[in-house]
C-alpha cells in the first residue's frame, strides 16, 4: 500500500503566474511530488485514497494529463484501454478537447485486489469564428494535393505511435518559445458555413528564426522540413506516449532519433506551410488524444486569461 507524506506547500500569489510549475519535477514520482502537482495545476483531481493503491493529480478538465503512480506491477484500465505503467508504478492519462463528462479507471494490483474511479470530466467553452466570402480554394485544398497531405498525415500517425516506458517529461515542461499567445487550444473556426478542424495547439507568435526550445526531454520521431498544411514539422517523445509537435518551423537542427535535453535549442519559428505570419504552433498528444500544452507550462497572461483563471 502506497504511504502517505506530508508536504508544507508554498506560499503563491497572483503575481506568481504560476512560474515556478515550470521547475516541477517528476522523477521520482513520490508523494510530495504528486501533492506539490496538486498545488500547481488549476481543478485538481484531489489524490486518491491511499486504500485504492494509487494516486493521481492534474487538472481533471479536457484537454488534461494526469500525472498518477500506483505499485509496481500494476495493471490499469482507462475506459477500458489499457494504460502503461512503468518500474516504479508511474503512468499518465490524458483527456481530448471534447472528453466526454465522465471516464472510468480500473487498477489490478500485483496481489489481485482491483479499485474502480468514475472521473468527472470538466467542460471547457471554446472559442468559436466564422468567416463567410472566401474563395474556395481557401476552404478546400485542390485535388492535386490531396495524396501528399494524405502522405503527410500518415507519416504524423507512425511518428505518434511511439510507446516507450521513458519518463523524460520527468522534469515538467517549459514554454518552447518567447512571444505573443496568438491561438489557443480548442478554439475552431467555420469558414463559409463549414466547421473546420479544431485548433489543438497553441500558437506563439515570434520572428523567423526565433529559437525553439525543447520544453522537455525526448526523443525526435519526426522531422520533416515542408509538409502542405504544417510547412517544418518536428515531434518529440517525451515518453509513456506523450509528445509535442512543432509547426511551421523555418529551420529543423535536430535528426530523427536524436535525443534532447529540455531547454536545447531544436529549431526555429518560420512561416512555412500554410500560414499568414511567422509563428511556433506546439500541439501535444498523449496517444491518439490531442491534449493542451497550457496546461503544462507556466502560467503567461493574456487579454482572454489572466494567470489567476482556471481553463
Amino acid at each position: 500500500m502506497l504511504q502517505r507524506s506530508s508536504l508544507r506547500q508554498p506560499s503563491r500569489t497572483a503575481d506568481d503566474c504560476g512560474a515556478d510549475r515550470g521547475g516541477l519535477s517528476y522523477a521520482s514520482m513520490k508523494l510530495p511530488t504528486l501533492l506539490l502537482l496538486s498545488w500547481l495545476l488549476p481543478q485538481q483531481v484531489d489524490p486518491v485514497s491511499g486504500q485504492a493503491g494509487y494516486r493521481l493529480s492534474g487538472p481533471l478538465t479536457q484537454g488534461a494529463v494526469l500525472f498518477g503512480e500506483t505499485q509496481p506491477g500494476a495493471s490499469i484500465l482507462l475506459d477500458g484501454q489499457p494504460v502503461m505503467v512503468d518500474s516504479e508504478g508511474r503512468f499518465l492519462l490524458g483527456f481530448g478537447r471534447d472528453a466526454e463528462p465522465q471516464a472510468v479507471l480500473e487498477v489490478t494490483q500485483p496481489d489481485g485486489t482491483r479499485s474502480r474511479q468514475t472521473l468527472s470530466i470538466a467542460r471547457r467553452d471554446y472559442a468559436i469564428e466564422r468567416i463567410d466570402g472566401l474563395p474556395p480554394a481557401k476552404v478546400t485544398p485542390p485535388e492535386s494535393v490531396r495524396q501528399r497531405i494524405a502522405d503527410d498525415n500518415a507519416q504524423v500517425r507512425r511518428a505518434r505511435a511511439l510507446r516507450e516506458l521513458r519518463n523524460d517529461f520527468s522534469n515538467g515542461f517549459i514554454w518552447p518559445a518567447e512571444g505573443r499567445i496568438s491561438g489557443v487550444y480548442g478554439s475552431q473556426r467555420v469558414l463559409n458555413g463549414q466547421p473546420r478542424r479544431p485548433h489543438y495547439g497553441i500558437d506563439i507568435a515570434a520572428p523567423t528564426g526565433s529559437p525553439v526550445l525543447a520544453p522537455a526531454g525526448g526523443v525526435v520521431t519526426l522531422a520533416h522540413p515542408d509538409m502542405y498544411y504544417s510547412g517544418g514539422t518536428l515531434i518529440v517523445d517525451h515518453g509513456h506516449g506523450l509528445s509535442s509537435t512543432f509547426l511551421h518551423l523555418d529551420q529543423i537542427d535536430v535528426e530523427v532519433g536524436q535525443r534532447v535535453q529540455q531547454g536545447e535549442v531544436i529549431a526555429t519559428i518560420g512561416a512555412t506551410g500554410r500560414v499568414t505570419g511567422p509563428h511556433l504552433d506546439w500541439r501535444m498528444n498523449w496517444g491518439k488524444e490531442r491534449v493542451d500544452p497550457e496546461l503544462l507550462v507556466p502560467c503567461r497572461s493574456r487579454p482572454a486569461r489572466p494567470c489567476e483563471s482556471k481553463p
